[in-house]
């Protein structure tokens, strides 16, 4: 089907700028997998099974949806935010290119997101005599399939060559077991991706290596492979074309197995040699993979966890590794990377793809920053460098939530970039328009973003979504704000703090709806306030779903409500006022009445109660939403929604752990119960917060913090810099 939603629209077009002990891997044999470690708990085919149940759903999806958008993950191997994502591709042109549901494996592709890009050179080992068609592809059997952090196996039933996979940051490495010596051969489909193929090539260089590119748009994946058997030819069908391809066949050798050494650059052929002999050299498949997993599990000991289920350490753990899987590595070994004008540079930093703001600014990113701060750095920077050479700093697909990002990192002490440079830059984001903030001059002398009036509007209608807009620049205002009073701005300050109170005036007080209002002043009159769109008045919601957001002036929104009572009934009412199953927007489904966790626009709601005093509440939602939209489906691995690189993971981590960062801007955490016993945080610096959870009951009675009562429902950031000791008590 066309992609009719803007989101899909814009997601096509997009082009990327891209614990306890070591893990250890069974070696020797066709098979691989983490013994030990956290690792363990991880399991990668989780978000890749469709999403089905119209209970669940809330509506029945058209037969040829094959299930909503929802999780949209990949299962294949990568090591945390890797240029290299080498994953199996069963359909392209879908999410991640992998749907549980298929039983056919189209190639093995090296790049990775879950938006329907990427998926750059598409392997696949085959035998036999050439096909004419170029329509090669084998059956596989789940039965066969191995998936762990650094590594992914099955067996290709039509061709019997078991593929085993692991890889480094920028290389991947292919090992394959033919059950004959003859007659092999490694297609190369370069004529196929998840973005549109502009040309191609590939070119022997040597008796065992090959090299070549695939440009999509403007940005070109250039390779460089070695191969452990010798090349006899290669055929290449409609070379430089979309659906091309080149048949690399083998000399006819021995039963061992054949080895495939791709080197990864967006740069150019030399750099992805050198990445190769880098990275990857001599090193056996063990070895690499043995890394690969002792890499995975010094990231994820970061977050120990003690007690609760099997099922819940497996999601968490889970969640935890699919949170470090984007933003993507694009500069290569000698610091070189092609800039978002298209030139070589180089840095001293390391250059990453733009994060998935829309989506993981709300926790994800904040995540990042907490874990992996060199990481957030260097993404920060490479946002700046974008800035600097376009004169905004990036966005993506809605809002402006770089500020977020990097105000709350700031804050959580990532301070290793020009905060100067990079807060006039945010500064001209909010204040120029032609830049990251459409419709801004309209905003900043109206003080919203108008809807136009449409007399019948339905799901696809187009807009502007005005109403999700004002809101969401409200809130990036609010965290210009915040990094504008860090560096003593004071004028800037008041500004943008008097903006920041924007949300208010798409509040309609006689619906007690956030509602489209035309550039006039009035209300468009044609409203249902269940009814979701994706950019008329809204971003992929209803107004249900956004008349909660305003989590930098939570206070403020009850008094807009009349105060406690009333507010507690509205949000009351998001929860049980039934789902409409004949309104059917494709990403917004997984509902708990009006609420949908589906999609990201509603994600903190159900922090809202703690605001009129009723956290117990909120924690009878979270682990409803936590059992319900996790580990669903016939064998536990579809998600309600659209894992959003991250996204949806990182609210479980937060929410099984017990803290939740409800404004991202703000270098602090709501309190709620955690699923586990013990949460242990141990911080790059060396520091370590425990979170233990004490009393028989999931209602919050009181939170101790080293010992002493916690004045409020918050606690600061600061604790992670310094450790200490968080007591949650229920009863």
């Amino acid at each position: 089907m066309p992609f009719t939603n803007p989101r899909i629209r814009y997601l096509l077009t997009l082009l990327a700028l891209g614990v306890f002990s070591c893990a250890k891997v069974v070696p020797g044999g066709p098979s691989g997998h983490v013994a030990s470690g956290p690792g363990q708990h991880v399991n990668p085919l989780i978000g890749t099974a469709a999403f089905t149940d119209p209970k669940l759903v809330g509506y029945v999806a058209p037969p040829d949806w094959h299930g909503v958008w929802a999780g949209l993950a990949f299962p294949g191997s990568a090591l945390p935010n890797a240029m290299v994502q080498l994953s199996p591709i069963t359909e392209f042109n879908t999410g991640s290119g992998y749907q549980y549901e298929d039983s056919v494996i189209q190639a093995f592709a090296h790049t990775n997101k879950g938006h329907w890009n990427l998926c750059h050179l598409p392997i696949l080992p085959v035998v036999g005599a050439a096909d004419a068609s170029g329509k090669y592809a084998s059956h596989f059997s789940h039965a066969t399939e191995t998936a762990a952090p650094g590594y992914y196996g099955v067996t290709l039933k039509d061709y019997n060559v078991r593929v085993r996979l692991t890889s480094t940051l920028r290389c991947g490495l292919h090992q394959y077991y033919y059950a004959q010596p003859q007659d092999r051969s490694i297609v190369f489909k370069l004529g196929r991706s998840n973005e549109n193929v502009n040309d191609w090539t590939i070119e022997k260089v040597g008796p065992r290596a090959v090299q070549g590119f695939q440009k999509t748009g403007e940005q070109t994946a250039y390779f460089y492979a070695q191969l452990s058997a010798d090349i006899q030819d290669i055929a290449i069908q409609n070379k430089g074309k979309r659906e091309g391809l080149a048949v690399v066949r083998l000399a006819n050798g021995d039963r061992q197995p054949v080895e495939l050494r791709l080197g990864l650059s967006f740069v150019s052929i030399q750099n992805a040699q050198q990445n190769l002999a880098k990275e990857l050299g001599s090193r056996s498949f063990e070895e690499v993979q043995r890394a690969a997993a002792a890499t995975w599990n010094q990231l994820l000991t970061r977050v120990a966890v003690k007690g609760g289920t099997a099922q819940q350490q497996t999601m968490f753990y889970t969640c935890l590794y699919r949170s470090f899987l984007w933003p993507a590595l694009r500069s290569d070994t000698n610091g070189e990377y092609s800039d978002v004008k298209g030139k070589v540079c180089k840095a001293d930093f390391q250059y990453y793809t733009l994060p998935s703001l829309w989506d993981t600014y709300r926790n994800k990113d904040v995540l990042m920053s907490m874990l992996a701060p060199g990481v957030t750095a260097d993404i920060i920077k490479s946002m700046q460098d974008i800035g600097d050479k376009t004169g905004f700093i990036p966005t993506f697909f809605h809002g402006d939530h770089a500020a977020s990002f990097v105000a709350g990192a700031y804050q959580r002490g990532v301070t290793n970039f020009d905060v100067q440079d990079v807060y006039r830059l945010l500064l001209r984001n909010a204040n120029v328009e032609g830049g990251t903030r459409p419709h801004i001059k309209e905003y900043i002398q109206n003080g919203y973003v108008a809807t136009t009036e449409v007399a019948a509007p339905n799901v696809e209608t187009p807009g502007s979504a005005g109403v999700s807009k004002t809101l969401e620049y409200a809130y990036d205002d609010y965290a210009v704000a915040q990094l504008a009073q860090v560096l003593h701005d004071t004028a800037q300050y008041r500004t943008m703090m008097t903006r920041a109170k924007n949300y208010r005036n798409v509040f309609d007080p006689g619906t007690k709806f956030m509602r489209g209002r035309q550039a006039n002043g009035q209300w468009v009159k044609n409203f249902n306030p269940q009814y979701p769109y994706y950019e008329y008045m809204y971003r992929e919601a209803n107004a249900w779903q956004v008349s909660f957001f305003a989590p930098h002036d939570m206070p403020g929104l009850v008094a807009l409500y009349g105060g406690a009572q009333p507010f507690e009934a509205k949000l009351d009412s998001l929860f049980t006022v039934p789902w409409n199953p004949a309104y059917i927007a494709r990403n917004v489904s997984g509902f708990i009445g009006q609420y949908c966790h589906g999609n990201q626009p509603d994600h903190e709601t159900p922090f809202a109660y703690y605001y009129v005093g009723k956290p117990e509440k909120t924690q009878r939602r979270l682990d409803e939403i936590m059992a319900k939209f996790y580990n669903t489906g016939e064998k536990g691995l579809a998600f309600s929604g659209m894992d959003d690189a991250g996204e949806m993971s990182a609210w479980y981590v937060f929410s099984a752990a017990g803290l939740y960062p409800l404004s991202a801007a703000d270098a602090r955490y709501v309190v709620t119960v955690p699923l586990f016993d013990e949460v242990r945080w141990t911080m790059p610096n060396g520091k370590v917060l425990t979170v233990k959870k004490s009393g028989a009951g999931r209602n919050l009675s009181a939170i101790r913090v080293n010992g002493a009562t916690n004045p409020g429902y918050f606690v600061p950031h600061q604790l992670f810099s310094t450790g200490g000791q968080v007591e949650v008590v229920g009863k």
